[in-house]
């Protein structure tokens, strides 16, 4: 059995399918792809998929991460070109390599995200980002199938930046706010930062924010940075290079 990794996108109308939507396009793309997929046991058999951390509907991404199951094996890099042609534009599968190392979801520890508020002022979003950063903890509530839940949005914040955009035009406010968050238990989610702006500091944009996952992986805690899950996956398929006598005396007739 082989197993494969892919990275794919939902931007554009796409951000607004929900993750059962995305399944069904995908199961339906593997059909269309004739990709030799491994099924599990039982009465009703389903193609070995693993799904990792999907972004909320709603949002955009360009870092969401799935795995499959191969009964044959098959080109990385082929299979993606067959699996993007079969799904819709937006739904893009942009990375496949094949799974050489173990525990992808365990490398999935935090997220990057960009907030564009559109009809905020940088001055006022900055002003709310410095009221968060300082505060030791922020309380926000969301409503659960159990009722009303709250709890602690600072805590996973790891860094939390604004800015403006450089496509903004210019008589129109508009805001960005670049998100690092660890995944905990309970998930906080940008709406949730969003709360905790509008809590310390009466931050409301009179539009919703656009929201996107710019990446997706294992947090340095020394460096702040978010690195690419798929990198040990690659580092292990590169063969190590040979010292010069053993490959020269690989090359000489024997």
């Amino acid at each position: 059995m082989q197993r494969i990794r892919l990275r794919y996108t939902k931007r554009g109308r796409l951000r607004f399918t929900s993750h059962r939507d995305f399944q069904r396009a995908f199961e339906r793309a593997l059909r269309r792809a004739e990709v030799p997929m491994a099924y599990s046991a039982g009465f009703t058999p389903h193609p070995k998929v693993s799904y990792a951390n999907a972004a909320p509907t709603g949002t955009g991404s360009e870092a969401e991460y799935l795995e499959i199951a191969l009964t044959e094996a098959r080109d990385p890099e082929r299979l993606r070109l067959l699996l993007d042609e079969s799904l819709p534009a937006g739904l893009d599968i942009v990375e496949a390599v094949e799974a050489r190392t173990s525990g992808l979801a365990d490398r999935l520890t935090a997220s990057v995200w960009e907030l564009r508020l559109d009809g905020v002022e940088a001055a006022d979003a900055e002003r709310a980002v410095a009221a968060f950063n300082s505060a030791e903890a922020v309380e926000v509530q969301r409503r659960t199938k159990n009722g009303v839940r709250t709890f602690d949005a600072r805590s996973a914040v790891a860094s939390l930046e604004s800015g403006t955009p450089a496509d903004r035009p210019t008589d129109r406010p508009c805001a960005i706010l670049r998100l690092v968050v660890r995944h905990v238990t309970p998930a906080v989610r940008p709406d949730d930062v969003l709360s905790g702006l509008s809590a310390v500091a009466d931050l409301a944009p009179p539009v919703p924010a656009a929201v996107t996952r710019l990446a997706q992986g294992l947090f340095d805690e020394e460096t702040g940075a978010v690195t690419d899950p798929l990198a040990p996956d690659r580092e292990a398929a590169t063969p190590e290079p040979q010292p010069a006598a053993a490959a020269a005396a690989a090359k000489a007739p024997a």
